[in-house]
């Protein structure tokens, strides 16, 4: 056995690292580490603390529950500064880090399997398609978690040996929405069994996912979440910002940077969390692949009297050119975690005042981010965001000005 030596650092994955770079799950600095073979065995130091949850370290949701506040946040604004200065990129300003509270996740995707007449129902473990039972969640709304054992009940009976299903559950302003993956609804008793389920547990909505698309199979009212003081009816499983306090970072983040523009573009708008809270002050051109999401902005927009003009574009294949944003005083671009690496060619060759980016990925935004200074913007100011609180997943906004 090895001599025992500290952990100096946490890695972009979470792993605690040694000062001799050998790296270990569930460490965190100021642990001490001894090795046999590939062993290791770890002694928590002073920094370390004891996780809230019962299911750590098998799920693999939450990498980081035994690292202290002040390390999770010089972690989170590691992972969003190392990739920019390894292109010599740095930022005028760093925000503190705005975490979001426990038991605050309004969205959550989890498996169910039957095997040998039990039902698994949870997340899945760390690298692995392995599903971890979940009894109780320390991140989920409680409005959320009151559903995992009445799923249980429900699915266990209609699921076959071997059989799996999706749950994708959302928290909506009118109520909870649930997306069942895999469950059958084409008999009357079928039918019937799913509806009593929504109605004894007073689900806003529950649709089915088959072969053939999404079907509503009960909804007593629409679900719905207000963005910017207007309620926009949510479709089946939209992408949404994981809680309501990771969301108000981020609008308010948005806000700041945009500054008193009066004509914005929202580019990735999805459903206008931040088209929406813009346009109470100015014009907004918000595009999105997303079919039903532009659709639903569309439709908000126009029963409340904003000024949004909706736009369903492909913006990686059609990004906005220099000329079509001509006129714009301020971008807004929220792309998935592949970036906008088209999108933001097109913005460094315009003459954009202010760019405005939000990203949940620090190695795609520092690319995109080194293609605006290359095209003369300068970074002026990050505001990191962990939503995904105990998670390696970290989000961030950013301003460029030229």
């Amino acid at each position: 056995m090895s001599e025992a030596q500290a952990i100096v650092r946490l890695a972009g994955r979470g792993d605690g690292v040694t000062a001799d770079g050998r790296f270990v799950n569930g460490a965190t600095i100021g642990d001490m580490v001894t090795f046999d073979g590939n062993v290791a065995t770890v002694t928590p130091g002073p920094r370390h603390v004891v996780p809230p949850c019962r299911h750590v370290p098998d799920c693999g949701g939450c990498q980081l529950q035994h690292v202290n506040g002040a390390d999770y946040d010089a972690f989170v604004i590691d992972r969003i500064v190392r990739p920019l200065a390894a292109l010599g990129i740095v930022a005028d300003t760093v925000h503190p880090v705005a975490v979001s509270p426990p038991h605050s996740r309004r969205r959550a995707s989890l498996r169910a399997v039957r095997r040998q007449g039990r039902l698994t129902l949870g997340f899945n473990a760390e690298g692995s398609h392995r599903i971890v039972d979940i009894e109780h969640c320390e991140i989920l709304l409680p409005e959320l978690q009151a559903l995992l054992a009445p799923l249980r009940v429900l699915l266990k009976p209609v699921l076959g040996e071997g059989q799996g299903a999706g749950i994708t559950l959302t928290a909506s302003d009118s109520g909870r929405d649930v997306l069942l993956a895999n469950v059958a609804a084409d008999t009357l008793a079928q039918i019937e069994r799913l509806t009593d389920f929504a109605a004894t547990h007073d689900l806003a909505r529950l649709s089915v996912e088959a072969a053939q698309g999404v079907e509503t199979v009960a909804m007593p009212r629409p679900p719905q979440l207000t963005m910017g003081g207007v309620p926009v009816m949510l479709p089946p499983a939209p992408f949404l910002q994981a809680n309501r306090e990771g969301e108000a970072a981020l609008v308010a983040a948005v806000l700041a940077a945009v500054g008193p523009a009066r004509r914005a573009a929202d580019l990735f708008c999805g459903l206008g969390t931040f088209a929406l809270p813009l346009s109470k002050t100015m014009a907004v051109l918000a595009a999105d692949a997303a079919g039903p999401a532009v659709t639903a902005l569309a439709a908000a927009a126009r029963q409340f009297g904003r000024r949004v003009t909706v736009a369903h574009r492909d913006l990686f294949r059609r990004p906005f050119t220099a000329a079509e944003l001509a006129g714009i005083d301020a971008v807004v671009f929220d792309p998935p975690r592949a970036g906008a690496q088209a999108q933001a060619a097109m913005l460094a060759q315009s003459k954009v005042p202010i760019v405005v980016g939000v990203s949940c990925n620090p190695n795609t935004f520092a690319r995109d981010a080194d293609i605006l200074i290359k095209g003369g913007y300068r970074l002026e100011t990050i505001w990191p965001v962990a939503q995904f609180r105990w998670s390696t997943h970290v989000e961030l906004v950013a301003a460029f000005r030229r």
